[in-house]
């Protein structure tokens, strides 16, 4: 009997391992989960404009690293679902299903918005970008690393589980410090190169397999986002999850169970 398949992708800056407790209420209801560590970090698949290498990146470890018998079911929060929606746009053969957590399609007015900011250089100044670039890497060790994030108001709100395992797979020894796994410079570039193509791509492209969405009830990431197209792509799959855009942290069990549940 073929073993189901969940390809998890990552959001922006927060590594595969991060999730485990996800992975592991996953893996004990029966899936075979597998999980990127990085995106962005492989010289093979940098960081370019509307991320398809970065779509090529998820694709090419499907096929070379999971090897999956049939199948797959992709699963991504933010950055990570928006990846999946391409791929799974790209490669419809390969995707069973689809569950996007608070990954907004930007569309309409917002949509070319981005695009002006993109092309006026704008993008960069401003944002998610700017705060990247700028955001502390380096601690004198991990216990250091704790204190400063458990003191945050929006880390305080994750499960101390999940506080742990970022500590653990978010950071590395280097020159007697502790620093971020996930480049800072890497975390910017993916914020600058947001998609402003995936209302064209949902046209020419739409998705063969069923698709879900789970957004956070109070995600200001949706929220500017809009979440008009997001709902149009899901349909009756639509659920909400009581939590920020982070929300996998908050309630990284209860977000598995959803998970497991829309996957049928």
């Amino acid at each position: 009997m073929t073993q189901k398949t969940i390809v998890f992708s990552h959001a922006n800056s927060y590594p595969a391992g991060c999730y485990r407790v996800l992975f592991e209420r996953w893996r004990a209801a029966g899936w075979r989960v597998e999980a990127l560590d990085r995106f962005g970090h492989d010289p093979r698949f940098p960081v370019t404009g509307d991320w398809r290498r970065l779509r090529d990146q998820l694709i090419h470890f499907i096929e070379h690293d999971v090897k999956p018998e049939g199948q797959v079911a992709l699963v991504g929060h933010s950055l990570g679902g928006m990846l999946s929606l391409m791929a799974t746009c790209r490669r419809p053969d390969l995707v069973s299903r689809l569950v996007m957590l608070d990954s907004p399609v930007v569309a309409g007015m917002k949509a070319a918005a981005i695009a002006v900011a993109k092309t006026t250089g704008l993008i960069h100044r401003y944002g998610p970008s700017k705060i990247a670039r700028e955001r502390r890497h380096v601690w004198p060790d991990r216990a250091a690393v704790h204190t400063h994030f458990a003191a945050k108001k929006a880390f305080a709100r994750w499960d101390p589980r999940v506080l742990a395992d970022y500590v653990d797979a978010g950071f590395e020894e280097a020159h007697g410090q502790v620093q971020l796994r996930f480049r800072r410079e890497v975390e910017a570039h993916v914020y600058r190169t947001l998609p402003h193509h995936l209302p064209l791509l949902l046209r020419l492209r739409p998705p063969q397999c069923p698709v879900a969405f789970v957004g956070g009830t109070r995600s200001s990431e949706l929220r500017q986002a809009g979440a008009a197209a997001s709902k149009k792509l899901a349909g009756d799959n639509w659920r909400w999850m009581e939590g920020s855009h982070l929300y996998p942290f908050e309630k990284p069990e209860e977000t598995a169970d959803l998970v497991l549940d829309l996957l049928g």
